[in-house]
């Protein structure tokens, strides 16, 4: 029986932070399948890490914790494999008038600059769009509070750099 509460609870939590997985999926999945395959493997490894959860750290923190870690070791097991795609596979949508191009054109700019950050500055990026604060920042990654301001100062002005020179 108590398994069983454990369970429910934990898939619970889960269910009230998923977009925090979702997001973390987004930047270091290579494809939908990719994105998939991780999300999976961060439910599985927070499974696993659950009974252990003590309540120290909120549960959001704790799955970010774990959750980058996870998408972190996968990235970089997935960086050297070289990816194919079958022309006949792709299933391409023309975007229906009503969405705001401009606005989507920005959205994977953005995207696609985070993406050529290494994977601490992604880390950083991703919680400072989630508006954590430095101390949760500090409290997720590990790194100090005053640390994690100059990381973000110097990201800011990567991501400068990235956007002018593709535009």
């Amino acid at each position: 029986m108590k398994q069983h509460n454990l369970y429910q609870t934990f898939e619970k939590q889960i269910r009230e932070h998923e977009r925090m997985v979702y997001k973390i999926c987004r930047l270091y999945g290579n494809s939908d399948e990719d994105r998939q395959d991780l999300f999976q493997e961060i439910i599985i490894q927070l499974w696993k890490a659950y009974p252990k959860y003590r309540g120290d750290a909120q549960f959001g923190t704790w799955l970010y914790r774990i959750g980058l870690n996870v998408a972190i070791t996968q990235y970089r097991k997935q960086k050297n494999k070289i990816y194919a795609t079958d022309i006949e596979t792709l299933n391409i949508e023309l975007p229906e008038a009503n969405i705001n191009t401009e606005v989507e054109e920005n959205f994977q700019k953005m995207y696609a600059a985070i993406e050529k950050l290494n994977d601490i500055e992604k880390a950083i990026v991703m919680l400072y769009l989630e508006d954590k604060s430095y101390d949760e920042m500090e409290d997720i990654l590990g790194i100090s509070n005053g640390t994690l301001r100059v990381k973000m100062n110097r990201i800011k002005e990567k991501l400068r750099q990235i956007t002018k020179t593709n535009s």
